[in-house]
């Protein structure tokens, strides 16, 4: 009678069909996630000893060869709050001029905190090449080379006071294995399709933007419909960057998601390309990350206009990471050797770093096309050459098992 009784009890019982999650279905949900190198501008920013042009041009060549398509190359601010980016345009100067050689075409990005900083770019391309803009493509190719809450650097107050940018002389530089197949095969002549594009930034927080900006909410936005309506008018792309969604230094780490919808949604009617959405703190959780992602969708962003940017100070981002990926979202921001930090969150370390999220990724199934190797070599010579610790554990053992 036991027996009996017992099977249809368990049929009785109620259940309720789950959906598996990423990590267990990788296949189902994997696909092309593309990666936005920001260690040359986000993650040299916040080094306190000074970085030399060569190094930034060869770290910047380094990544180039690794299969990323989008780099962070420099940041049109005032020298006076972010020393390290005086030499911007010197960068810029010699990536229009003398692009490195790349498998596929790279789209070079540089921030800008105001209008005058986009005139200053503007200025620079045409004096390298009257006639690039608008676009900014980049035609030729450097026959001498070898085969990314965002960071948030301060609004320059007194515009005629101190340039945003050096106006010294440009310096002129001297003349596979990731196991992940790229559907896109390599441009013969890749550089030939390199672009230029700017990024702007506003903050989902009143303290924070007052405090890195000076200005509030409201006023950051109007600054920022300046910069597009120029970019725009010149046919450059733009990324718009939402500092402290997931967390602030000096409002808490409960900043509200309708707060960071409701920015984000902002920078896009203007006419912003992208928006990635920053955890400049490193205080996201897995939770709060869902109900962040929950809320831009239900105010009608869509996923294609985001990525997400994750700081790695209490060891959450790639777990942050893979909520994302459940979500759907597909863009991700991330610094070679973990390199990075914020001027104006005490505390924040450094990026997720570039070879942990292509490792996580590609152990997931996903399509980055980035060489994780080569991305590892490159975290290691630049944490070398600046005297700090490699912070990428995947890349540390990329290595280690390639020395052995």
């Amino acid at each position: 009678m036991r027996s009996k009784t017992i099977p249809r009890l368990v049929r009785a019982l109620p259940y309720k069909r789950t959906t598996r999650c990423f990590s267990t279905s990788p296949l189902r949900f994997a696909g092309q996630v593309r990666i936005v190198e920001v260690g040359p501008r986000d993650g040299l920013q916040n080094e306190k000893t000074p970085i030399s042009l060569e190094i930034k041009l060869e770290l910047i060549k380094r990544l180039a060869q690794t299969g990323v398509r989008h780099i962070e190359a420099g940041s049109f601010v005032a020298p006076k709050w972010v020393p390290q980016m005086a030499n911007s345009a010197d960068v810029l100067n010699h990536l229009l001029g003398h692009p490195p050689s790349a498998p596929y075409p790279i789209t070079y990005n540089y921030l800008v905190p105001n209008l005058k900083g986009l005139q200053n770019l503007l200025r620079t391309a045409d004096d390298v090449k009257p006639g690039t803009a608008p676009g900014l493509s980049q035609p030729t190719e450097d026959t001498d080379s070898l085969p990314t809450p965002p960071p948030s650097p301060k609004e320059q107050e007194e515009a005629e006071s101190a340039p945003i940018t050096s106006t010294e002389d440009p310096n002129e530089m001297p003349s596979d294995t990731s196991g992940v197949n790229d559907p896109v095969k390599p441009a013969s002549s890749s550089v030939l399709g390199n672009q230029t594009e700017i990024s702007i930034f506003t903050a989902a927080t009143e303290a924070f933007s007052k405090a890195n900006t000076n200005c509030s909410i409201a006023e950051s936005l109007n600054r920022c419909k300046e910069i597009v309506t120029l970019a725009k008018s010149r046919d450059i792309r733009v990324r718009g960057y939402v500092s402290v969604a997931l967390g602030c230094p000096y409002e808490g780490p409960d900043v509200a998601p309708s707060r960071v919808a409701e920015v984000t949604a902002s920078l896009l009617e203007m006419g912003v390309d992208e928006v990635s959405v920053a955890d400049t703190t490193g205080m996201g959780t897995a939770p709060r990350t869902r109900d962040l992602l929950k809320t831009l969708s239900a105010a009608g962003i869509a996923n294609q206009d985001l990525a997400l940017h994750f700081h790695d100070t209490y060891g959450q981002a790639l777990v942050n990471v893979v909520v994302a990926l459940e979500h759907g979202i597909r863009a991700f921001d991330s610094s070679v050797g973990g390199l990075g930090g914020c001027p104006y969150s005490k505390g924040a370390t450094g990026n997720v770093a570039t070879e942990d999220l292509v490792y996580c990724l590609h152990s997931l199934g996903a399509t980055t096309g980035v060489d994780v190797e080569k991305m590892a070599e490159i975290g290691s010579w630049i944490s070398t050459e600046l005297g700090r610790e490699n912070d990428s554990r995947a890349g540390k053992a990329v290595l280690a098992r390639l020395r052995n």
